[in-house]
């Protein structure tokens, strides 16, 4: 079988494992689609030329880490017609995909035994540009995020659960979004990322800095 799943024994053995392959939150560099990281700066992460920057104390991670388990309870709640599974420190493996990994924030199955990928994001608005990202689709990192995840798990489907928060006047306004995505519907964007992941891989073994992609945004 060419997927397997670890259970690493700390968090911080999971933090190491992860630093040597692609994971869901680096696949958006590699084609140019993250607003924070371009590809070159994760080359030069992969490479181990830059120490990826410690966001854990950050106060927006650490809401989302403590927002987790309770929005995957609310997901199971909302959802009964799925299982819903999730082990901490999980590490997904491909052996198909030799440089990926992929951590889930939970893994379904559905009432026809089709395997699935919960992702959960919280995220607080602070500009109309955000608010448009999330509007009737999902911002483009995270789509990407998704399609690395049904590359290295081969899963049939994904749900990805946003919490959105808007202040207005010191007071917390909170909306809630589903958006499933069907494989079948994605396949093509998945073998394209496919391609373009081996081929930044590539660049890291061989060491030979790959050009610039600048973010459409």
């Amino acid at each position: 079988m060419s997927v397997e799943m670890k259970i690493l024994a700390s968090h911080e053995e999971w933090l190491e494992a992860r630093s040597n392959t692609i994971g869901g939150s680096d696949a958006s560099a590699i084609v140019g689609m993250n607003p924070y990281k371009s590809n070159i700066d994760l080359w030069l992460e992969k490479t181990g030329q830059v120490v990826p920057e410690d966001i854990s104390d950050k106060s927006y991670v650490k809401f989302g880490t403590e927002a987790e388990p309770l929005m995957r309870k609310l997901f199971e709640l909302d959802f009964p017609e799925y299982q819903v599974f999730y082990k901490e420190n999980n590490l997904f493996l491909n052996d198909k995909y030799p440089w990926g990994h992929y951590s889930a924030d939970g893994w379904l199955t559905d009432e026809n035994g089709r395997k699935g990928i919960l992702e959960i994001k919280t995220t607080e608005i602070l500009q109309s540009m955000q608010k448009e990202k999330w509007k009737d689709r999902l911002p483009d990192n995270y789509y990407i995020q998704l399609l690395h995840g049904f590359l290295i798990m081969e899963a049939d489907f994904a749900i990805l659960k946003g919490r959105l928060k808007t202040v207005f006047n010191g007071i917390p306004y909170i909306q809630i979004k589903h958006y499933p995505i069907e494989r079948i519907d994605v396949e093509d964007d998945i073998q394209y990322l496919a391609k373009e992941e081996k081929r930044f891989w590539e660049k890291v073994e061989s060491r030979q800095k790959p050009g610039l992609i600048l973010p459409n945004f």
